[in-house]
This record gives C-alpha cells, structure tokens and sequence, in this order.
C-alpha cells in the first residue's frame, strides 16, 4: 500500500483562492476559441484595424451612419453569456446553463440600465462606455445553477408521478426569472463598481510606471496555481474591455509572458546537477513552446528562493511590454509563444519579442547565480514534481512524464502518483458504452449507498465514455472500458468493476468518500497493485489498477478504499438530475417501455448469443428498433459484457446504434433454469432501446430490485406479467 495525499484539513485561504482561481479558468478556457474569433474580428474589421468594415466593426461610415457591428455585441452579450454557460453548466448541467444564462442577462441588461442614467447627468464628451460583464458572468451563473440545484433537492421526493416535467419546467423558468431581476438590481451595481475600481486601479499603476510590480504578485501565484483567480478573474476582463476600446492590451501579457520560466530552465539546463539537469531543456521546449507553464514549477519549488528570478524576468518583461506599448487583442491561450505572437496586433511583434528575450535573459542570470549558492541535490526534482501535484490537487501529466514520477525509478514520488484526484470527493460518474444501461443500474446502486452514508451533496450519475471530460473525481468503469475512460479522465480515481448490483466496490467507493469528505486518514486511498476486480457468480472482490511509470502518470491510476458502507436508506428514483444521460423520465411513459407483450416468463433461449436475439426480436416486435439494432446489440456484447450480477444481463445496442431506435422500450426474460451468460449464470434477461431519458426511470427502479434479494425472489416465483410490472413499480396498459 502507498500513502496517499491526505485531504485538507479545516480552511485554507491558498486552497480556497486556488479553488476560485480553478473554477474561473475553467469557466474562461473552454471558450478561448470564441474570444479568439472575437479578436480576429477586431483585427481586420475596427476602425483600427487592417480592414476596416464599419458594417462588422462598428463605426460610423464616411456618410455619418452609425453602425452597431458584430464586434461591440460580441463582447457585450456572446462572450459573457458563453461564459456563463459553461460556469452553469460546471454546477448542474444543462439546467444550471440555462438558469446561469439567464440570470446573467439580467446582469448585463442591469450594468445598461445604469450606464445609461448616469450618462444622461454626464457632458457629451465625458459619456461612459459599456462595462462588459464577465465577472458578472463568473458570479451570476454558478450561484444560480447550485440554487437550482438545491431547490431541486427540496421538492424531487415530493412531486407527484407524472408531473416531474412540469415541476421541472415551470420551477426553472420562474426561479431563472427571479435570479435575473436580482441580478439586475443587486449584482449590477456591485459589479459596475468594482471594474471601475479595477480599472481606475490599473490606470493608475500605468500612469505612475509600477506595472511592473505586479510581478511581485503574479510570478509566485503562479507556482502555487493561485494565477488563475488574477488572471480568468481580474486580468482577463479588465483585459477584454480595454481591447474593446483600444484593440490590444498590455494585462494579456502580464502572466502569459514565457520568459521567466524559459530563463529557470535554460539555467538549469547549464548549471543544474543530475536529475533536474537531464530533464530541464526538454521541459523548456514544452513550457516555450507548448505553452505549459505549470512545466518548470517543480524546479522553482526544488530550490524556493528561485522566485526570485522569475519576478526579476517578470518585471523585466512588463516593463520592457510598458516601454514598447505592446498588446494583444484576446488571451493567449496555452502562453506559448506561437499563440502570444497570433493574438499580438502588428505593431506590438517587436516589443513582445524584445520584453521575452528580455525576461528571459534576467530569470537565467538570476537564477544562475541563484543555484550556485547552497547545495543541489539530485533527486529533489521527483519530490518537487509530487509537491506541486499536492498544490495543484490533481496529478501533472507533462510534470509527471518528463521527471519521470511515479515510475519505478521515482521510489521517493508521494502517492499522488498513484492516486489522481488528491482531494474531497464531490463528483461520482458511472460509465458504459453507451451510457443507457448498465452505467444507469450501477449509478442508482452506487448513489442508494452513497446517500445512505449520508453524503447528499455528492454526484452520482451516469455518461457514455465518449462524453465524459476530465471534471470527474471518481470515474466507475467495468473493468475492460477502465483504460478508455482513463484516456478521457486522467486525472479522476478510477474503479473497475464487474458486475454491477452488489460489487463490493460500491461500498469501498464510499468508504473512500467518507474518509476524504472527513478530512480522515487517507493513507490506504492508493492500491499499487495493477489487478482489476474479478466475479465470483453474483459477488465481486478485486482491487483498483494502479499506474506505474510515466505512463500511469499522464493516464492517472485506478485507486479505492477498502471498508462496508452502513446500511443504505432508499431515495427516490427522480433523484437523478433531469439533464443529459441520467434525466428521471415522465412516468405516464411507463406503459409503454415495459409492457404486458414484452415480458416472457419462460425464454426459449439456452445461452447468450440466443438469449440476446430473444430479447431482440421482443423490442421489435414492440416496434421500438430496426432488425439492425439487433445486430448491435451483439456487437456490443462482444467487446463488453452485460452481465449485472445477481442473475441479471440487460444486453443493448452500442453508442452508434441509438439512431435505429424509433422509441425507448425495454424487455423481461426469465430463465427458470438458468442460462450461461459467457461463463456466469443468469437468470433474468432486461432488453433495453433507450431514446432520450424515458426508459432511465424504469430502469432505476429494475437496478434497486435487483439489489433486493427478497425482489429478486418475488421475480422468480412471479406467475403473470402483471406480477412483473407490480414488483418494478410500473403501470399496467
């Protein structure tokens, strides 16, 4: 066993802010390519610009026409409002999106509505310009979309079957309504003041030449990863509205410029020893050009007083950017420098290069100088490596690959290397192939013992694996998709599975849970041992995979807790957020998913292959799926068994299959005698063609049965249909 990292213990400001400073960048990064277009925009099309198009720019024309343009509305209203998009949709999906955006606007139209009065006390040439709403957006639309996501909470047990969509629709609508009119008299304002602070701030600074002081701030935030709360929060929009009116700004380049690192690493690369020598002119290339900055933090915390040198190369830089008048018109996003010089308008090439070369220089003398005094040692680099994963909170594929951590030669590496995601555990994704069925049963199973625990606040859902991204903490896989969904989730803990009614890694996932959720000693989070869990009949034991080498360092490796989860109390099936794979569906719907024709109490079939055209040729005659999705279904079963536990397969189409499912349908086959399932026994079969959310309630509720030994009996000694559809809680046609 390896020791992990141990969860933090009571507050923090640096990881606080660190957190913030996260949530922003992951707000503002997704959509750098629409600030990109944005700013190709103002390059050819202002009246600045290369070629100036009044119609796109904006400007009035040589006739006098005013013209309002794509740039102007661009940055007003499209930029924020994708913004605040994706900060809804980070909380709660497409419903925290819609709320966020909507609550946003009421910002945006709020911020208006003042500008505009206080320009009609103000002369003519003092008129005041739009404040652009991106902090708004940043506060707006992740507040409003964890409301929701609480008041969803408060009702979902409460509404009665067949009126969920309702519910959902109209509580949504009425509660995005409201956020937008607090928003518009109470957000607005705030905001309003504080960019015209931030402003007047950065003005002043300017005017006074001690910009480049903010280096003192910027270069060591940077390697604690607290940049991103300057940069996505403060730097960033007073940025964007400065290009708006300018068509560059010199706050682009305050934090992206890449010459205090290079100049760290071209010292070591000359004057270091060992390890950290080997490795720096590589992890120059990639923090040069690649634009991965994180790259050269583990030399800087190998030897601390080396921050010295990157604020001196930082003050250079942003002096030498002052000097030169240099800008960007949009971030530079990864700080490479090919992406610094394509955001860089025409006259500002040759300051931008003069202020790198500049920086750079400085950082390498003072760095220099800097490891000449004390001693070196040789392996701090791979210690270093693991001490800036424990900052960060998540390992560093680039870090972990170039040192070397977490391999066999890395002995000293913490576990951060084996463990991927180091802290609280707040977001839990069961996925599958197609993400409609076993995904969904193992999801209800898991979320029961998680509740039961007692941690509400924990998410627990479903996704196909081709859409997941890596925001996941812990990513539940049967064992043999685990090394695609590490492909999509590096960072995540990873367990594998195989089956999925009672495995026993459900309750070592929630022990896990408890431990780093408590702050509680987590040092058995991380087992080295590369094994996935292996079936015995309806029962499971196993331990995670866990990487080893460079590779297992930019995949992340599989790591669980062991321990028994006590006793689950049950929630009810509309739990399951109404977004994406894992909506509850209307229940009136019920009737027809599962119905009296579909359920067979004596199948025919004698092993899987027949079994599955049995559960096939039932959902087509149900007129729910072409003759081809039968096909699918054998194809999925190939590359991935269906086997539940407990006597259970539900086989189903693939991902690429949904499109020859006319509606959502499922199926009950029972085996008396039991059949073999590829080497387990089953004796129930669950045909599933699932379009859009209708079928996920129904199947919740077939997942919770079969959990319940004495359910699983009833459905055995069952004599009718109707028996079936009483035990699964559904409606008779």
């Amino acid at each position: 066993m390896t020791t992990a990292t141990e969860a933090p213990r009571g507050f923090s400001p640096r990881v606080a802010l660190q957190k913030v400073g996260t949530s922003l960048s992951n707000m503002v990064m997704p959509n750098i390519p629409a600030l990109i277009a944005w700013g190709i925009f103002t390059a050819f099309f202002i009246e600045k610009g290369f070629t100036p198009v009044p119609a796109l720019g904006g400007f009035a024309d040589s006739a006098g026409t005013p013209h309002t343009g794509i740039v102007g509305p661009m940055i007003h209203y499209l930029l924020p409002l994708l913004i605040a998009n994706t900060g809804g949709r980070m909380v709660y999906e497409a419903r925290g999106a819609v709320v966020g955006v909507v609550a946003t606007m009421g910002v945006i139209a709020g911020s208006d509505e003042l500008i505009a009065q206080l320009n009609l006390t103000q002369p003519a040439n003092e008129q005041i310009g739009q404040v652009h709403m991106f902090i708004g957006a940043m506060i707006m639309a992740p507040l409003a979309a964890w409301l929701m996501k609480k008041l969803d909470r408060l009702w979902q047990d409460h509404i009665p079957a067949g009126f969920e969509m309702l519910v959902n629709m109209f509580s949504a609508g009425i509660f995005a309504f409201l956020m937008a009119v607090v928003g518009f008299f109470g957000l607005a304002p705030v905001v309003n003041g504080f960019m015209s602070l931030l402003s007047a701030g950065v003005e002043g600074l300017i005017g006074l030449g001690l910009l480049p002081l903010v280096s003192i701030l910027i270069e060591p935030a940077k390697v604690f990863f607290l940049n991103n709360a300057i940069n996505h929060g403060v730097l960033t929009p007073l940025g964007l509205a400065q290009a708006s009116q300018d068509g560059k700004s010199i706050l682009f380049l305050l934090e992206a410029n890449p010459g205090p690192g290079l100049g760290i690493l071209l010292a070591y690369s000359i004057f270091g020893r060992g390890a950290a020598r080997a490795s720096a002119p590589g992890a120059a290339l990639i923090q040069f050009v690649g634009g991965i900055h994180e790259i050269y933090f583990p030399y800087v915390l190998m030897k601390p007083i080396l921050i010295l040198a990157a604020i001196g190369g930082g003050m250079t830089g942003v002096f030498l950017n002052v000097l030169f008048h240099t800008g960007l018109r949009s971030p530079a996003a990864p700080g490479s420098i090919i992406a610094i010089l394509g955001a860089a308008t025409p006259d500002s090439y040759l300051g931008i290069i003069i202020a790198v070369l500049g920086a750079t220089a400085v950082s390498f003398v003072l760095a220099m100088l800097l490891l000449k005094v004390g001693k070196q040692d040789d392996g701090d680099i791979v210690s270093a490596t693991a001490k800036m994963e424990q900052m960060k909170g998540k390992k560093s594929s680039v870090a972990g690959a170039l040192t070397g951590a977490g391999g066999a030669g890395a002995g000293a590496a913490s576990a951060a290397d084996d463990s991927g995601h180091t802290g609280p555990i707040q977001r839990i994704v069961f996925a599958c192939d197609a993400g409609m069925g076993s995904s969904a049963m193992g999801a209800t199973v898991l979320r029961k013992k998680v509740r039961g625990a007692g941690f509400d606040d924990v998410e627990v859902t479903n996704k196909a694996i081709s859409s997941l991204n890596d925001e996941w903490d812990v990513v539940v896989t049967q064992k043999e998709l685990t090394d695609r969904a590490r492909q999509r989730t590096g960072s995540a803990i990873h367990v594998s599975v195989d089956q999925f009614m009672n495995s026993p890694r459900y309750d070592e996932v929630v022990d896990l849970v408890r431990r780093r959720n408590n702050g509680e000693d987590a040092s058995d989070d991380a087992d080295a041992a590369d094994t996935a869990a292996t079936a015995d009949g309806g029962n499971a034991s196993g331990t995670a995979a866990a990487g080893a080498g460079a590779g297992a360092a930019a995949s992340g490796a599989d790591a669980t807790a062991t321990g028994t989860a006590p006793s689950p109390r049950g929630r009810h099936a509309a739990e399951v957020p109404a977004t994406g794979e894992t909506a509850a569906a209307d229940t009136d719907a019920a009737p027809q998913i599962l119905s009296r024709d579909s359920i067979v109490l004596q199948g025919s079939a004698t092993g899987a292959d027949s079994a599955i055209d049995e559960a096939g040729s039932l959902l087509v005659a149900a007129g729910a799926v072409g003759e081809e999705y039968v096909s699918a279904m054998h194809d999925r079963e190939a590359s991935v068994s269906t086997f539940m536990g407990n006597g259970l397969a539900i086989p189903h189409g693939t991902n690429e299959a949904k499109s020859s499912i006319r509606r959502s349908a499922m199926t009950f086959t029972r085996y008396p005698g039991g059949i073999d399932w590829n080497g387990s026994p089953v004796t129930f079969v669950v045909g599933i063609a699932g379009q859009g959310n209708e079928h996920l309630e129904l199947l919740q509720k077939v997942a919770m049965t079969f959990s319940d030994p004495a359910q699983v009996e009833r459905l055995e000694k069952a004599t009718s249909p109707d028996e079936i559809l009483d035990i699964f809680g559904s409606d008779k046609e």
